[in-house]
């Protein structure tokens, strides 16, 4: 079984490397188990993120386009849940998708986001099921850093006035952060390094280094306890 799984993953990485088009796609599709579709109809494909309004402003290239639909329909095969496959697999996805993809990401099942190529990623970085990144302002995550389950990221907002007037923001994330279950980062938000952002939060102001922040909207209620320890002496380590 590992050398099948290993087999797979190799033609994936050779065919994206290739450059990705609707055949090439098509393959792929057929190496995870998905779905059957002609290279007439793939070739065809709108994503749902390509009508949001900075579809303009940041178009796919035909290879994003290929990658971002493998990367969503991924998660509705059987393989998504064979972790040696699923982990390496959206690894693959991601190096070549986002505008930066650092070592040893890992993603869970159900991590949504709508501009892969507005994302950056440092080292290390570790999504848990359920991750929704409002990437259309742009979002920056540092090294060693958990995003738990269910964690959304927003970078953009509308008018009250105008629903069609919208603004834009940035996130960024420090190193060795860890956002906690059910947290809301709101736009333009800068978490510091080492920073815990606690389940549930909803934070829409800065958050300096190494604090804990919690509530609604989020407060600083302590500093975290590192206990004399810092970047890598926190062992941010995920699934070992």
């Amino acid at each position: 079984m590992a050398d099948l799984l290993e087999n797979k993953l190799i033609r994936v990485e050779n065919l994206i490397a290739a450059g990705l088009d609707a055949a090439a796609t098509g393959e792929i599709l057929q190496l995870i188990e998905g779905p059957k579709l002609s290279p007439a109809i793939l070739d065809r494909v709108m994503l749902y993120n390509e009508t949001l309004p900075r579809a303009a402003d940041f178009p796919y290239t035909p290879q994003q386009r290929y990658l971002h639909f493998l990367w969503d329909v991924f998660d509705k095969t059987a393989f998504s849940l064979i972790v040696p496959f699923s982990i390496p697999f959206r690894r693959l996805i991601g190096k070549h998708l986002f505008k930066a993809c650092g070592q040893a990401m890992i993603a869970e099942e159900n991590v949504r986001f709508n501009f892969g190529h507005l994302l950056e990623l440092g080292d290390g970085v570790f999504f848990n099921r359920g991750v929704f990144l409002d990437t259309k302002g742009g979002i920056i995550i540092g090294n060693s850093v958990a995003l738990a389950e269910d964690v959304r990221i927003f970078t953009h907002n509308h008018s009250e006035a105008s629903h069609i007037e919208r603004s834009y923001g940035q996130v960024l994330v420090g190193n060795y952060v860890k956002i906690y279950a059910g947290a809301t980062i709101m736009p333009g938000v800068t978490i510091g390094s080492q920073a815990i952002v606690a389940a549930g939060a909803m934070v829409n102001q800065n958050v300096p280094p190494n604090m804990v922040v919690a509530g609604i909207p989020a407060r600083i209620i302590r500093e975290r306890n590192n206990e004399g320890r810092t970047g890598d002496e926190l062992d941010h380590i995920w699934l070992f």
